[in-house]
């Protein structure tokens, strides 16, 4: 069961977005995260529970950002309920899409489960309801997700990241992903090991406890 911590910051010109710690797992119903974000000046901001099937998709997803709240599931598509600060509206919204997405490095590992896409099999497209910070305004978006390869490296020297890592003899395979965004036409890359981002665009993996889990990523 891994448990640590990445530092989140804006993609594009790096501003500190605070840090998430996090513990995730496979379970009984497929693979569980949770995780708690605190904000660059220490101060708590949000929460995700996250859990998804054997297939990959979201059985149960409940956000927290600021004041506001999101809970969804898959079905007929994406389903969720989004409440206001007050506690007095909730809104429900419904999307023709296959998952979620957001801030947290979560949804890249839930994403690349739900897919799995080949080695040499080209892209494979997605439709996302990505939840904005901090008001979790929901926004629908495609991506096209290509498997660029794999290498299995020795895990000898321990955790990654810039901090303290959990350490293990076994091998680590690390899947490097092409995500593409259809509206915008940018693409970068992932890079995930079991369920851990390794690295990806505003996200730094600084302290793992333990190795990650073995998961199935990869069709």
């Amino acid at each position: 069961m891994p448990r640590g911590r990445y530092s989140l910051h804006d993609p594009y010109d790096g501003t500190p977005l605070g840090e998430e710690r996090f513990q995730c797992a496979p379970g009984p119903h497929g693979w569980r995260y949770v995780s708690r974000t605190t904000a660059p000046d220490g101060a708590e901001s949000g929460s995700l529970d996250l859990t998804l099937d054997d297939l990959g998709r979201p059985l149960r997803l409940e956000l927290h950002a600021g004041a506001w709240q999101v809970r969804g599931a898959a079905l007929s598509g994406v389903t969720w309920v989004r409440t206001d600060p007050t506690g007095e509206h909730a809104q429900e919204g419904n999307a023709p899409a296959h998952a979620f997405t957001g801030r947290s490095p979560a949804h890249l590992l839930a994403v690349a489960q739900l897919l799995r896409p080949a080695p040499g099999a080209g892209g494979v497209r997605v439709r996302l309801v990505e939840f904005t910070e901090p008001y979790l305004a929901p926004r629908t978006r495609d991506e096209v997700w290509t498997l660029l390869g794999s290498e299995t490296h020795s895990a000898d020297g321990g955790g990654d990241g810039d901090g303290d890592g959990g350490g293990g003899g076994a091998a680590l395979t690390v899947h490097a992903y092409r995500v593409d965004d259809q509206e915008t036409g940018q693409a970068h890359t992932v890079h995930l090991a079991g369920d851990v981002v390794l690295s990806a665009p505003g996200v730094e993996l600084e302290e793992l406890d333990s190795p990650p889990s073995a998961i199935t990523t990869v069709g």
